[in-house]
C-alpha cells in the first residue's frame, strides 16, 4: 500500500500551495479551493482549475511514479494519493484511489454521483457548463469543507497492507494524514521525504529523507534485501 502526497508530483513540476505560503498563484486558497470560495465566485474556481489542467498536460510522470509500477512485477501494489493530478495513471499504476478528487474531471452540481472526463480538447469549464446530462457542473475537486468520499475504503486498504510505503506527504493534512495508524501492528512503513514529519511515536518506521525519485530507489533496494 502506498500513500502518496504532493511531494511524488513536485518533481514533475506539480506546484504546491503549501510550497507558496498558502497561495496558489498570488490566490488564498481558501478563495479557490473551499465550498466557500465556490460559492462565492464560481468563475474564479472555474478559471483557476483550468490553468491547472493546463500545467498538468505539460507535466509528465517522473521516477517515482514509473518506480511504483515497477514495482507492479513483484507486489500486488494499491496507490492512495492525495494528489488530484493523473500522473500516477499516466505513468501505469493498475490501482489507484484519489482522496481528494481528480483535476480532469467534472461532475454534477445537483448530482455528485454524475461524473465526466475531460480531454486536452475539452479542458476549459465555466459557471455555464454543462454536462451530457444538461446538469451543471463543478470541477470533481474535494474542496476544504467538503467531506472526503474515499476516506473509509482508503483506511480499508491501509488496514490490508503487509508493507505501508509513505511518500512525499507532511503527514499534516487530515484524514489522509490518519492512514499511517491503520496499519496492523508488525507491518513495516517506510516514509520516503526530504523534510519527514516527526514520526518517532510511531513503531516500525523507516525514513528515508530523500527526494521522492532518489527515495524510491533507496526503497527498492531495501525491499529487495528483505526477500533475500
Amino acid at each position: 500500500m502506498v500513500s502518496t502526497g504532493a511531494g511524488i508530483s513536485a518533481e514533475s513540476g506539480i506546484k504546491t500551495f503549501r510550497d507558496a505560503d498558502g497561495l496558489w498563484e498570488n490566490y488564498p486558497v481558501m478563495q479557490v479551493a473551499s465550498a466557500d470560495g465556490f460559492r462565492r465566485d464560481p468563475a474564479l474556481v472555474h478559471e483557476f482549475y483550468n490553468q491547472r489542467r493546463r500545467d498538468l498536460l505539460k507535466a509528465m510522470p517522473n521516477a517515482a511514479h514509473k518506480a511504483l509500477v515497477d514495482l507492479e512485477k513483484d507486489y500486488d501494489v494499491y496507490v492512495i494519493t492525495q494528489n488530484v493530478d493523473d500522473l500516477h495513471e499516466r505513468a501505469g499504476s493498475k490501482n489507484v484511489l484519489h482522496l481528494h478528487g481528480e483535476l480532469m474531471k467534472i461532475r454534477s452540481v445537483r448530482n455528485p454521483d454524475y461524473i465526466e472526463s475531460l480531454d486536452i480538447k475539452h479542458l476549459e469549464t465555466t459557471p455555464e457548463t454543462r454536462g451530457h446530462n444538461g446538469d451543471p457542473m463543478r470541477p470533481h475537486i474535494v474542496f476544504f469543507q467538503e467531506p472526503v468520499p474515499n476516506i473509509e475504503k482508503a483506511c480499508e486498504l491501509a488496514s490490508q497492507a503487509d508493507i505501508f510505503v509513505v511518500i512525499g506527504t507532511s503527514l499534516v493534512v487530515y484524514p489522509a494524514a490518519g492512514l499511517i495508524n491503520f496499519v496492523r501492528p508488525g507491518v513495516p512503513i517506510y516514509y520516503i521525504d526530504p523534510n519527514p514529519a516527526d514520526v518517532s511515536g510511531i513503531p516500525g518506521v523507516t525514513v528515508i529523507r530523500e527526494p521522492a525519485t532518489k527515495g524510491m530507489q533507496t526503497l527498492e533496494r531495501l525491499l529487495e534485501a528483505r526477500e533475500k
